[in-house]
């Protein structure tokens, strides 16, 4: 199975940014130990900062793959083109969040993108996108 992750803004600084809330691992290193937990799926790995590239990468995978898991952080409360791209894809996909947005500020409860997501997983760290994996397997 083929998979992609797409994180959106700020994750690129996981491990630096505030790691109170988002811990002191770096995305990178935990993609690794996905791979390790995962090798009989094929998983991509996708990060901007533009919401527009993060447009482009889910219509240009979202044919063609058993999966997308999405972290589209603050995009996710703000990003109605990008709910709009994860309705208009055929492939599925669960969005994530490491942090559980719904015991932070009050505009981290809405999301754009879970209406037309497969699932959502939040809270649970970097295993949100273990989880997230897991459910599609």
């Amino acid at each position: 199975m083929n998979f992609l992750i797409i994180n959106g803004p700020n994750l690129n600084l996981l491990g630096k940014r505030e790691p109170n809330i988002y811990g002191d691992s770096s995305f990178e290193s935990y993609f690794e130990k996905l791979k390790e937990n995962f090798p009989n799926t094929k998983l991509s790995y996708y990060q901007s900062n533009i919401e527009g590239e993060i447009i482009n990468k889910l219509h240009e995978v979202g044919f063609d793959y058993d999966g997308i898991i999405l972290n589209a952080a603050a995009y996710t409360h703000t990003s109605i083109a990008i709910a709009d791209a994860v309705k208009a894809i055929k492939t599925p996909v669960v969005e994530v969040h490491i942090s559980n947005t719904h015991g932070r500020e009050e505009f981290r409860h809405k999301s754009f993108i879970a209406k037309n997501a497969k699932g959502v997983i939040l809270g649970f760290g970097l295993d949100s996108y273990k989880l997230a994996i897991q459910s599609f397997l």
